[in-house]
């Protein structure tokens, strides 16, 4: 049975448990009779770093997108930081609202490819977003853009463009550029997924150091088994459209409760 999500009772000198920043509410992704998300129920707490691992079409991704509201839940609420982002009834249309864009603005992304601008350098693909969309000036958001190229250790690359950087490059400045918009919630979906082998760490190491240093609530869906163990609070186990394990990493990756969850882990651990 789900939790009641009525407002619980003050006990003096008990402090209660904060509520979810990302509360997913029964939502169901639908294509034609593909059932990509079955009544999803799903929480995620304020500063919570939670990996989501899964076969190839589980419905990961979908979470995702629906989160940066690319796609549109058939049914279901989605709640984001108090506010709503998704409520759907059936058959009911979803239009395009002002409450909608402005809780968008709390979550940042970094997809599988970098969709950076090529023609722009890595310090013009970050301020583009801050001074259209969030109204920053040009002077702050350069000085924002040079920290955050500092941070992901490219501070010697903002004048160059995409085509003369690296992949793992490319992807660091994306990195950058989602942290710019100053998000309550950072998305990352299959980070590493473009990249060869041998870039693939530097990667790796940008994301764990924004684990381990920040407090900002991180939801990745990846393939790579050891840094989701490394770097999560928890992990989800997610097939066929739904949750079939949670649990922190040492339950998931040393002792799994379900089959399914170690029938998955035995096939990609052996690779």
């Amino acid at each position: 049975m789900r939790p009641s999500t009525e407002p619980q009772p003050r006990i003096p000198g008990i402090a209660l448990p904060p509520e979810p920043l990302i509360r997913f509410e029964n939502v169901s992704k639908n294509w034609g009779t593909n059932h990509v998300l079955k009544s999803l129920n799903f929480d995620v707490a304020p500063g919570e770093k939670v990996s989501i691992i899964g076969p190839s079409g589980s419905g990961k991704t979908t979470i995702l997108r629906i989160l940066m509201t690319l796609e549109t839940p058939s049914e279901g609420k989605v709640i984001v930081d108090g506010d709503t982002l998704w409520d759907v009834t059936r058959g009911q249309k979803v239009r395009e609202t002002r409450q909608l864009r402005e809780t968008r603005k709390k979550i940042g992304m970094v997809f599988q490819q970098f969709n950076l601008f090529p023609h722009m350098t890595a310090m013009e693909n970050i301020i583009e977003a801050p001074i259209h969309v969030l109204g920053m000036g040009k002077a702050e958001a350069r000085e924002r853009a040079a920290e955050l190229l500092n941070l992901v250790g490219l501070g010697k690359h903002m004048n160059h463009t995409p085509p003369q950087l690296s992949g793992g490059q490319q992807q660091r400045v994306a990195i950058a550029r989602a942290l710019a918009m100053r998000p309550k919630v950072l998305l990352f979906d299959e980070p590493t997924s473009a990249l060869d082998p041998e870039l693939i760490g530097e990667v790796l190491n940008v994301i764990r150091n924004l684990a381990h240093t920040t407090d900002m609530t991180m939801l990745m869906v990846t393939h790579e088994m050891r840094f989701a163990e490394e770097i999560s609070d928890r992990v989800v186990m997610f097939d066929n459209g739904a949750a079939v394990e949670s649990g922190p990493p040492a339950q998931i990756f040393k002792n799994p409760q379900q089959e399914r969850t170690r029938s998955f882990l035995r096939a990609v651990l052996q690779h």
